[in-house]
């Protein structure tokens, strides 16, 4: 009788022990390893990348976490490059920090991607745009959250056909993510019947860009598509405007008129256009409200960097949503095909790539509300975006 009735108080117990073990279960924090670049080339970059995270991270635990779980993050610095970056991220993912976030370069992204069922991990590009990364570089675990060069090139391509000019030079930066930028341009208006008389890289971290931009002059092109980055792109146009290349030559920008680009060159970009892949002026109530929230709390708007970073963290957080539980394969599993409420409205995580398909815009550099930024010129709606990479086998 004895031994019943003790079996009995150990059930009892264990059944009102149940609900208790199932919260803390569903409790378990949300692990973010944000990695970016503190130093190298993209540092400026990366500092406006850990600073939306870091944003998105503390409105999230200011509104009770993700469904009930506290977010936690630990930083990295990627040095800008992809064996740092891969070193970096690993360690994170081994501590626990494995819903990876941060890198600017499409060299790193692609250097994470391979590893990440071996760190247990998934990773949200939010900066990096090179083909690679939703083509024979796809993986189940990588999600890329902002434009690729493919969206980009669609864009340009429709773009293109009102161009006026007839002969276009290019320069881009000595990696992956500037020969394709570079290629794809050259494809675009060469099918428009146009002329691409020379096409120039320079190595990362270039300082002296005045033996190319004498190319470019020699070459007498109506325009010039430039794919620069972080410091290099700021030397590019200092120079370009000091040796007179501009505002003669009229530059086209794939992701050149970013925000921190046009405030380091004073007025060499105004006027300028270019692909962007956010402004402030998105129409939109997420939109609306991530402004709202930003200028209460640095007295300024978000730049396109923060605004796709801040992005990336809230695609991981309705993925931690959306599969009750904050572990990588699960995230990565309940995100594949799923409808999602963004800045840029209710867009698609595509399953056959892991590509989230957004508009896309272009912008000019002109004053507004007493500030020399892009302002959306023409938008482009997210069924422009080419077909996912026959490459990308998951």
């Amino acid at each position: 009788m004895k031994k019943t009735f003790t079996r009995g108080i150990l059930a009892a117990a264990l059944c009102a022990a149940l609900p208790f073990a199932a919260m803390a279960k569903n409790t378990d924090p949300v692990r973010v390893g944000l990695v970016s670049s503190k130093s190298g080339v993209f540092a400026q970059q990366g500092e406006e990348v850990i600073r939306a995270v870091q944003f998105a991270i503390e409105e999230a635990n200011a509104r009770g976490g993700i469904d009930g779980r506290k977010v936690e993050v630990s930083e990295a610095d990627d040095e800008g490059t992809p064996d740092a970056g891969r070193r970096a991220a690993e360690k994170l993912a081994r501590d626990g920090y494995n819903l990876l976030i941060g890198p600017i370069p499409s060299s790193i992204s692609l250097a994470l991607a391979p590893n990440l069922e071996r760190w247990d991990a998934a990773y949200f590009v939010v900066a990096s745009k090179s083909d690679k990364i939703t083509g024979d570089t796809c993986k189940p675990r990588a999600f890329r959250t902002n434009h690729s060069d493919a969206m980009d090139i669609a864009m340009i391509g429709e773009w293109a056909k009102n161009f006026k000019e007839k002969t276009y030079a290019s320069i881009a930066a000595d990696y992956v993510w500037g020969h394709d930028s570079s290629e794809s341009f050259a494809k675009a208006v060469k099918a428009q019947g146009k002329e691409v008389k020379i096409q120039l890289y320079a190595p990362m971290g270039t300082k002296d860009f005045s033996p190319y931009i004498a190319q470019l002059k020699d070459a007498g092109v109506d325009a010039i598509w430039v794919a620069e980055i972080g410091r290099d792109a700021i030397a590019f146009v200092k120079q370009a405007q000091e040796f007179g290349l501009v505002p003669k030559t009229r530059l086209i920008g794939h992701a050149l008129i970013q925000n921190f680009m046009v405030a380091a060159t004073e007025n060499a970009l105004e006027g300028t256009q270019g692909t962007t892949a956010y402004t402030p002026d998105i129409d939109t109530p997420r939109n609306k409200a991530f402004v709202a929230a930003w200028q209460s709390k640095f007295s300024r708007l978000p730049t396109d960097n923060e605004a796709q970073a801040y992005n990336g963290a809230q695609v991981m957080f309705e993925g931690v949503r959306k599969a009750g539980s904050a572990k990588p394969a699960d995230v990565a599993a309940a995100l594949k095909g799923a409808s999602i409420d963004t800045i840029y409205g209710t867009v698609t995580m595509r399953a056959a790539d892991n590509q989230l398909v957004l508009p896309n815009f272009v912008a000019r550099v002109k004053p507004m509300d007493g500030t020399l930024r892009p302002v959306i010129e023409q938008t482009f709606a997210p069924n422009l975006t080419p077909a996912p990479s026959a490459l990308c086998k998951m």
